[in-house]
């Protein structure tokens, strides 16, 4: 997905906001005048980060934040099953609930809000534009072997797991897998978080090999190629993995919330309106 100008705009202000040292942002404005056609929102904020840490050395942590909001959702796990094992549409509801978890982004949010996020629970359904979708997905997956989910957010990443649960559950022939971030980028989830989340128990986990808060197929460590090139279903979550995936020649379903301009802009919604998006090879 293409920076604009607009994007490019609200990269270089996130990063004043980060640090107001000269020669730094410096460099990330010629960073963001150097991008190609190619390069990505989420390529150019790795740039931006390796840029920082030749400066000031290693960013701080979101290993807090991120306990924070695992040890949050996981606190809900039990009432959430619950919805979503009565609902009529099981699997339905909780690729809704897995969606919602992708309000827990410290990139693309000024601000994350607790309550905001759990009020996103309320009478959360899946939407006309999303059924098609949610059919197609579902037709996929009925005659599929290889199915991979690649993570975005902690917190988000044990909605997940209640997702695979009751995919498995409806297709039990399919070899899940989840792809996660291969360091410490942001909030995004890691091979770390996915255990705490119990993932592992329902889900082989895959590092992706790198710290970009995306899905760059060109930085992708082997086995994560392997994963992707070999998965008959993808659902890809997240704003950041959309922009460096989509309109690469590949057959991948997204799930995101609209969390920024570019986003409400391109699919012409209000903020905070999920998405289910497919995109054909």
């Amino acid at each position: 997905m293409r920076v604009n100008e607009n994007c490019a705009a609200c990269l270089y202000d996130k990063q004043y906001h980060v640090c107001k040292d000269p020669e730094y942002l410096e460099e990330v404005r010629q960073i963001i005048d150097r991008r190609t056609e190619n390069d990505t929102a989420p390529y150019l904020v790795y740039l931006f980060g390796q840029a920082y840490e030749r400066h000031f050395g290693k960013r701080v942590s979101y290993s807090g934040i991120k306990k924070q909001f695992n040890d949050l959702v996981l606190s809900m796990e039990k009432s959430l099953r619950e919805v979503i094992e009565s609902d009529s549409d099981s699997l339905g509801k909780a690729m809704v609930f897995a969606r919602i978890g992708n309000y827990i982004d410290f990139g693309a949010m000024n601000h994350v809000d607790q309550e905001t996020f759990l009020n996103l629970f309320r009478n959360a359904q899946l939407s006309s534009r999303d059924i098609p979708v949610m059919e197609s997905f579902k037709d996929q997956c009925r005659t599929a072997k290889n199915f991979l989910l690649i993570a975005d957010n902690c917190g988000e990443i044990i909605l997940d797991k209640l997702f695979l649960q009751q995919l498995t559950k409806q297709f039990p022939q399919l070899a899940t897998a989840v792809m996660v971030r291969g360091g410490e980028v942001l909030n995004d989830a890691t091979a770390e978080d996915a255990l705490y989340a119990g993932i592992g128990d329902c889900a082989r986990i895959i590092s992706n090999g790198n710290t970009v808060a995306g899905t760059v197929y060109g930085m992708l460590s082997g086995e994560a190629k392997e994963a992707i090139d070999k998965a008959d279903v993808i659902l890809s979550k997240g704003q950041g993995n959309y922009e460096s995936l989509c309109r690469q020649g590949r057959h991948i379903f997204y799930s995101f919330l609209c969390k920024c301009d570019l986003f409400t802009g391109r699919f012409n919604v209000p903020k905070l309106t999920g998405m289910l998006v497919e995109e054909y090879s």
